[in-house]
């Protein structure tokens, strides 16, 4: 992901599921190990839109689904995807066999986090890296280091993983799942979107 999404990410993370409105600049690119710039640079379209509000050293969230919506524009799932392949086993199952240092997203990720499954699913996206790859490396051998995937319509997406996502949890945290499965292609991420959204509004509230 681009720097500027970490810092989404962190924030929205901290007031969604952390209930902490209140941040400071310096502490955000400490965590992030950003520059205060960077940070500055990711803040300035949410005072734009009025999502937070400036004080003397720090912020306040006031705006959780303008900045979670703003995100999600600006969201490029496509470009983080490092390995793609087709694995034939059902989803079940190659979601038990990936190694223990991926971070779960999209439709696995919400399985796992909310335990529903709001349609029928084929693909497994996760953050991860090597470890995926070595874990099916025949499979990962035939196919492409990019979104095109492999020629055989592939079902395993390895998304390029920050040093910061795995400190969130063993799946993507809230907002991420928002962001990413509104970036996906397929008819039934609309389902994992239209009940994520449901949850989100909980938060909301």
């Amino acid at each position: 992901m681009k720097k500027l999404e970490l810092v989404y990410r962190h924030l929205l993370y901290g007031a969604m599921e952390k209930k902490n409105r209140e941040l400071t600049i310096s502490s955000l690119a400490k965590t992030l190990s950003l520059s205060l710039s960077t940070v500055h640079l990711a803040l300035k379209p949410l005072v734009r839109m009025n999502a937070i509000s400036m004080k003397l050293r720090g912020f306040t969230v006031i705006d959780l689904k303008k900045i979670l919506y703003y995100w999600a524009s600006v969201r490029n799932i496509e470009k983080d995807i490092v390995y793609a392949t087709r694995v034939e086993e059902p989803v079940t199952e190659i979601e038990k066999q990936m190694p223990d240092d991926v971070v779960f997203t999209a439709f696995s990720g919400y399985k796992f986090k909310f335990k529903d499954v709001p349609a029928d699913y084929s693909e497994v996206y996760v953050y991860g890296g090597e470890s995926v790859q070595k874990r099916w490396k025949k499979e990962m051998a035939g196919g492409n280091r990019s979104s095109g995937g492999t020629k055989n319509n592939p079902n395993v997406f390895v998304l390029q993983k920050d040093e910061l996502v795995g400190s969130y949890g063993k799946t993507a945290t809230i907002a991420q799942l928002f962001v990413d499965l509104w970036n996906l292609r397929q008819w039934y991420a609309k389902d994992f979107l239209t009940a994520l959204e449901v949850h989100v509004g909980r938060i909301l509230e």
